[in-house]
């Protein structure tokens, strides 16, 4: 059988942890109608060669399943990374407000300035913006968080809001007020947030599907081949759709839109059939819950209350509504993400899914999992629950000294239980791992090599956090191909690189199981292979036969 194209490497590491001592080492890989067709030696460029065979030689290089990011946000991010000011640099309260000045300054008066990163430990005490409306007067602007969960805006866009702070919601939202019972520009997690986005300026479709592809451009030449997007908001279908009438994605993307919290079945049923909905490489597949919110904004869900009286209560005021909605998916073979940052909102996430019971298309997921106590740890085995975890979280959002935010809020017991991943794999569970970009970096490399120190890579001198939960290099890289494709219920298809199995792959300069994490960090990406096809690629000599 004629193979379609053939990958030739120095190395083909399927990361089984049998590489090292296979004879010989693995070098080629046979692709047809988008699978591994083989994976040998040169006897496979000998067996499935043939006249219309592509051959792409990367003799230096080292091939491994392709990356998946198993946590992101791949449309709404690029959106406000494409339109919005980036406050991530910031290091100071002072140093926001230059940035905003600097995007002001080339815009009308009537014009929005959005942002998001924001550092809420910038802020001498409770957050707000009155600080923005002292700086910028009659100005509307509108700055997400860093955790994604809250906007700090200006009067003026308290103003166009129509905002009065006596808003109700079905979840735990809020637009907070100060002392005289008036907003004070913290607007609280989604349902209010998303009477702010109702005013923001439109985008079209156009500009949002450039946006998207510029970013996933990006993220897949740092060597992902496909992602998780935890959400399916207007306009992802519509850009997905625009982006794929002039072109491809360059990467695959699994897509699980959110249940509304305090939903019923009127809104479960039209979630449900959005199941199936797809393109050519990206697909509606699960749903997603959130059981709470974060603990930074004291809107997590734990045993008990935090240092300032919060971060106790579900984020779904009715929780036997999130135990129906849990069942009612499950009995339709769709498996459920449940986001649960508080070890109560774990706790309970278990106890429903354990009541519900296996779904038939996947497995059910907890994400974030923040704070974990012991006695969870062995249950996402025992039930077949993937942990999906962003440790970027902990090496960037929290300090080894406790004094973030964070570590702050929730006291030093819980902050101990931080982001558990060597634990949960000693416990047999599968532990899938994530960047929630663009709230963590999407480079995967980044992540993986902070996995692996429990700090930013980037900064040596930073003690780590929780060092006693690093990961190997083989843990971690595992966590990015054969955990993320046991998550999607794909582990027959992704993950591995062996014959029947998608023909998505990563290609680097050197074998990141043999490199510091440091030098992980910085390790070329020398090509992406989507399906069999090359995607990104710097340097590549394709020939076919009778050329070489």
């Amino acid at each position: 059988m004629q193979a379609d194209a053939l990958v030739r490497v120095a190395h083909v590491e399927t990361l089984d942890g049998a590489d090292a001592t296979s004879t010989p080492a693995p070098q080629v890989v046979a692709i047809r109608d988008g699978r591994v067709l083989a994976v040998g030696g040169e006897e496979v460029t000998a067996s499935y060669r043939g006249p219309g065979t592509t051959v792409h030689d990367f003799p230096d290089a080292v091939l491994l399943p392709g990356l998946t990011d198993a946590h992101a946000h791949p449309v709404w991010g690029s959106i406000e990374i494409g339109s919005g000011i980036d406050l991530s640099g910031a290091d100071s309260l002072e140093d926001v407000l230059d940035l905003v000045a600097d995007a002001l300054r080339s815009r009308p008066e009537d014009a929005w300035v959005t942002g998001y990163d924001l550092d809420l430990n910038h802020f001498p005490g409770a957050p707000g913006g009155a600080v923005l409306g002292e700086r910028f007067p009659g100005r509307a602007v509108s700055l997400m968080t860093r955790d994604a969960h809250a906007l700090v805006v200006s009067p003026r866009v308290v103003e166009l809001a129509g905002l009065t702070g006596r808003e109700t919601f079905s979840d735990k939202s809020c637009v907070e007020v100060g002392a005289d019972g008036l907003p004070t520009g913290y607007i609280l997690e989604l349902q209010a947030m998303d009477l702010v986005f109702a005013h923001y300026p439109e985008v079209s479709t156009e500009d949002a599907a450039a946006y998207v592809l510029r970013q996933l451009d990006i993220l897949a030449g740092c060597g992902l081949t496909g992602l998780h997007a935890l959400d399916f908001t207007d306009p992802s279908e519509a850009v997905y759709r625009k982006i794929e009438e002039n072109g491809e994605l360059p990467l695959r993307i699994r897509c699980s839109p959110l249940v509304p919290a305090d939903s019923g079945p009127d809104d479960w049923a039209p979630v449900a059939g959005l199941q199936g909905t797809r393109g050519r490489r990206w697909w509606v597949e699960g749903v997603k819950f959130m059981l709470d919110g974060t603990a930074d904004n004291g809107t997590a869900w734990f045993d008990h209350p935090d240092t300032h009286g919060e971060n106790d209560t579900s984020l779904w005021r009715d929780v036997d509504a999130y135990r129906r909605a849990v069942r009612y998916f499950t009995e339709r073979g769709i498996p459920t993400a449940t986001h649960a940052i508080g070890d109560q909102a774990v706790r309970v996430a278990l106890d429903v899914i354990a009541e519900a019971g296996p779904a038939d298309r996947g497995p059910h997921r907890i994400e974030h999992i923040e704070s974990l106590p012991d006695d969870l740890l062995d249950r996402f085995a025992e039930l077949g629950v993937v942990a999906s975890l962003q440790p970027v979280h902990g090496t960037r959002h929290t300090r080894a000294d406790g004094d973030d935010n964070w570590s702050k809020r929730i006291g030093p017991d819980r902050a101990a239980r931080g982001w558990r991943t060597r634990d949960l794999l000693r416990h047999g569970a599968v532990v899938a791992l994530g960047s929630d970009w663009p709230i963590g970096p999407g480079d995967p490399r980044i992540a993986l090599a902070d996995c692996q120190l429990r700090r930013p890579v980037e900064t040596p001198g930073t003690p780590p956090v929780q060092p006693e939960q690093a990961l190997t290099a083989l843990e971690a890289y595992r966590g990015m191909t054969r955990a993320t494709a046991e998550a999607a219920g794909m582990s027959g298809e992704l993950g591995r690189v062996e014959p029947g199995h998608l023909a998505d792959f990563t290609l680097f300069a050197a074998n990141p199981l043999h490199l510091s994490p440091e030098t992980q960090a910085a390790n070329a990406v020398v090509a992406t292979v989507v399906g069999g096809e090359l995607i990104h690629h710097t340097t590549v000599t394709e020939v076919t036969e009778g050329r070489l």
